[in-house]
């Protein structure tokens, strides 16, 4: 083999090796883009429901798309598109009004047009209480963050999607707010862990359908104690197997 067939044949093989490596970009990025888009949990604010050190994926065809489910979201076009109204219930990942660089994940509970308010603790929706039943307590500091036992209350909407809510404080500063009246295009979110949970009480406001990035379904990974699916060794003491594939409810 002559020395110009030897360099075609290396030009060839690092043309073939960039080739597949776009090309796995390209499907990474459309995949991503249309389908799934994994997220992990940075805060505690959707305890008892997810945990920092979950990492789950995003259904992103479930609501539609818009310019937010694109990387660095490019004001390509406005609105959404093959839009589907989430439900009442559903756990969506959205982009934070203020600071649409930011995601959060929190519970769908008011849709356009709702009436929302929290009245000592209790949910109101359109002026009924939400069904609302203590059904004991937590007291693993891996859940509830806490070293002391934590109150835990079953709602279930009017719907019948039910979820546990953490209540740490009897009378915290979110448990008494005026009425919320949703605007038609806007949601109303909430955290389960209703006295730790920056959300539609608070700063995040209503959440315009535009910002909303996706559903969250399932738990693919999960690992306690501030470490990195990478530190391979601390597998043993901070992984929770029990967490590992499981719907999000």
């Amino acid at each position: 083999m002559s020395v110009a067939d030897k360099s075609r044949n290396k030009s060839g093989g690092i043309g073939e090796t960039a080739s597949v490596i776009i090309q796995a970009l390209l499907l990474a990025l459309v995949i991503r883009t249309l389908l799934f888009q994994p997220f992990s949990i940075p805060s505690g604010s959707m305890r008892p429901t997810l945990l920092e050190g979950d990492y789950l994926f995003v259904t992103k065809w479930a609501y539609g798309y818009s310019r937010h489910s694109l990387p660095f979201s490019p004001p390509l076009f406005s609105g959404r598109i093959f839009g589907s109204a989430p439900e009442r219930g559903d756990v969506a990942v959205f982009k934070f009004p203020p600071n649409p660089s930011l995601d959060y994940i929190k519970r769908v509970i008011g849709l356009p047009g709702d009436r929302i308010q929290m009245r000592d603790g209790q949910l109101f929706i359109n002026g009924e209480a939400v069904q609302r039943e203590k059904v004991g307590q937590i007291e693993d500091p891996d859940i509830t963050e806490m070293t002391r036992p934590v109150d835990v209350y079953r709602e279930t909407l009017p719907n019948g999607v039910s979820y546990d809510t953490l209540d740490l404080s009897p009378n915290s500063i979110g448990d008494n707010t005026r009425e919320f009246v949703v605007p038609d295009g806007h949601y109303f979110m909430m955290g389960d862990n209703r006295d730790n949970s920056t959300d539609s009480r608070f700063s995040v406001g209503f959440v315009p359908e535009e910002n909303l990035v996706g559903r969250a379904n399932i738990i693919f990974f999960s690992i306690a104690g501030g470490a990195s699916p990478l530190e391979l060794w601390r597998w043993p003491s901070e992984l929770r197997p029990g967490r590992l594939f499981n719907w999000v409810d």
